[in-house]
């Protein structure tokens, strides 16, 4: 069964008189264990379908189907709860907790989930250290670089086991070599523990590590192929 499909998928958003047509009938299937890129021009799509998929927009018509559940069906409180038990997200800022440390920030998904302190601080080290921050653990954000930052990210997203991981720029603001170690290790995670990743991109470096590559312009699947 596929972890996430959508069919027919359409948004459009209303910029005063005019409408814009972000997506015009997507449909799409990924498959468990994909390490999936959306590419294609500013303005094409991409993070719109993320959203979407992510439950954190809704489309203006078709649907989404996560796990084999309707997410149209779901309440908000439903949704929510979704996010937390299936999705793990890495964004282009980090969006960490400025107050919080490494651990803390990493730690926040059990605790919301109510995960006991000794099975959340096993789960925390553990995949501190496969991203490459054992030891800055203590660590807040503004004490870490960017790429350390966007490590403790990708760590809080993939720490409660998420079905699906959605990543929408995630390298945009850090340097090349930085970014190629990021997704580097992003790609280990896949086929260590058959993570799922979807990813919205620009980068080269990124691309270059995809299994799969769809191209979206205006609003549409232009291409979709393996490599």
């Amino acid at each position: 069964m596929a972890i996430v499909e959508t069919r027919e998928l359409k948004k459009t958003y209303r910029q005063g008189r005019l409408e814009v047509h972000a997506l015009q009938g997507v449909d799409l299937k990924i498959e468990p264990g994909e390490f999936t890129v959306l590419m294609g021009p500013s303005g094409c799509g991409k993070t719109t379908l993320l959203n979407i998929i992510g439950t954190l927009d809704a489309p203006t018509s078709g649907r989404v189907i996560l796990e084999g559940s309707d997410v149209s069906q779901l309440s908000k409180t439903e949704r929510a709860a979704l996010r937390l038990s299936r999705l793990g997200f890495v964004f282009q800022a980090y969006n960490l907790l400025p107050v919080l440390s490494a651990y803390e920030n990493t730690e926040f998904v059990l605790l919301m989930r109510g995960v006991p302190t000794e099975e959340r601080r096993a789960s925390v080290m553990k995949i501190l250290d496969e991203v490459g921050l054992s030891g800055m653990e203590d660590r807040r954000p503004n004490e870490l670089s960017g790429g350390q930052q966007q490590r403790v990210a990708v760590a809080r997203a993939i720490v409660g086991e998420p079905a699906l991981i959605l990543a929408d720029e995630p390298t945009a603001n850090l340097d090349s070599r930085t970014a190629g170690e990021l997704i580097s290790t992003m790609r280990r995670l896949n086929e260590e523990h058959g993570l799922t990743f979807l990813f919205a991109t620009h980068d080269p470096d990124v691309m270059a590590q995809a299994r799969r590559i769809i191209r979206l312009v205006d609003g549409k699947i232009a291409e979709d192929k393996r490599q």
